[in-house]
């Protein structure tokens, strides 16, 4: 048995790493002048939205963002203070526990709104709320012919003290793509939505800028910025240059069992890899239940005892086997499923380019039911 620690599944969260991620952004948007709002959605892309929100206003962020009213009601829940911004609702959403908690909310449309300004009514209260534009995504956001009603509407909502209207803002569809023409347009139409909120008397501030065009438009940063994935280490324009990003994420396990076996024997279902010459084999106790997608069988390594080993066979629910040749490596030691790639061991971002996705889409998944999340500081530990 190694002195390691043993972990069936664990993500390691480096929060030293967020912090330092968030310096770096926040560096950015103020020497433009603006503040930060950095997005914990989706339990923080996975990473623990508290663990983040924390660590990410200890670095200099200013406000955050989530998606849904009950991961905003947990920030509040778990003590956090600072702004908070909603923006993903359904009908049966009710408005008066986010307004009670001062949650900003989002209205892409009148009906939104209206069902903002009843909740605020009934409980007396002033609610702060951020009109979308849609600008070329078109997902949420109000279409621009219906865009002087709302803000017409909000600025009426406003002068009988029922809304404070903070912010106008967008979200853009291809700022990973640097030079995409489609960015320029967006910002174009912004500009517009916002001279008319402008006109119809209103003074909000202005957010547009996510991640990619934090590091690439400075011009896009207006008063806030809202960087998400960025903040996790992950770059969402690695082509435009390395801008000092630490993953914060490592998905560790440990090897419950090693065999020797012969050449010409096959490993896991299906048989599709047969050992060319007897070969050390350890089990890992991860599978596709625990986040590893059964599609990287065959086309995946671990780091394992100092270097990169192949995953031979097909990931099965439950375990995967490495190929460890004639090496020994022992029950209890220490496997890295992914993690920085300062080592050299597999990333969520080599995950991500070998399935044709995107690394949010690794690291978001990645908190299951049998997965622990432990919690670490790298600077403090000296790793």
């Amino acid at each position: 048995m190694s002195d390691q620690h043993v972990y069936r599944a664990d993500l390691r969260i480096d929060v030293d790493a967020i912090r330092h991620n968030v310096r770096v952004l926040a560096g950015r948007a103020a020497d433009s002048g603006a503040r930060t709002m950095v997005i914990v959605k989706s339990d923080g892309y996975g990473h623990g939205a508290l663990t983040v929100a924390r660590a990410a206003l200890e670095a200099g962020a200013d406000r955050l963002g989530v998606a849904a009213l009950g991961e905003a009601l947990q920030l509040r829940e778990g003590g956090i203070t600072a702004p908070v911004l909603c923006w993903l609702f359904t009908e049966g959403d009710e408005f008066g526990p986010a307004i009670a908690a001062d949650i900003e909310l989002s209205a892409s449309s009148q009906a939104t709104l209206a069902r903002i300004v009843a909740a605020a009514t009934a409980q007396d209260r002033v609610a702060r709320v951020h009109l979308k534009i849609d600008t070329g995504l078109a997902r949420s956001g109000c279409p621009a012919d219906l865009w002087p009603a709302l803000v017409e509407a909000a600025a009426k909502a406003e002068a009988a003290g029922r809304i404070r209207v903070e912010a106008v803002w967008s979200h853009l569809a291809c700022a990973d793509e640097p030079g995409h023409p489609s960015i320029d347009m967006q910002a174009e139409r912004f500009a517009r939505a916002y001279e008319q909120a402008r006109a119809a008397g209103l003074d909000p501030i202005r957010h547009l800028a996510n991640s990619a065009a934090v590091l690439t438009r400075p011009d896009l940063h207006f008063e806030l910025v809202r960087p998400g994935i960025a903040v996790y280490g992950l770059d969402p324009v690695p082509q435009a240059g390395d801008h000092g990003l630490r993953p914060a994420m490592t998905f560790r396990s440990s090897v419950s069992l090693t065999k020797r076996v012969p050449a010409g024997e096959s490993v896991s279902y299906g048989h599709s890899w047969t050992a060319q010459k007897a070969t050390n084999l350890a089990l890992v106790p991860v599978g596709y239940a625990d986040g590893v997608p059964r599609s990287l069988s065959g086309r995946m390594d671990v780091w394992l005892a100092g270097r990169r080993r192949p995953v031979r066979g097909r990931v099965c629910m439950d375990q995967l086997v490495v190929d460890c040749g004639d090496d020994e490596v022992r029950e209890g030691d220490e496997v890295i499923v992914f993690g920085p790639g300062d080592r050299g061991e597999p990333t969520a971002a080599e995950w991500a380019d070998e399935l044709g996705t995107i690394h949010y889409e690794i690291v978001t998944g990645m908190f299951r039911p049998r997965v622990t999340r432990t919690v670490v500081n790298s600077e403090a530990e000296g790793t």
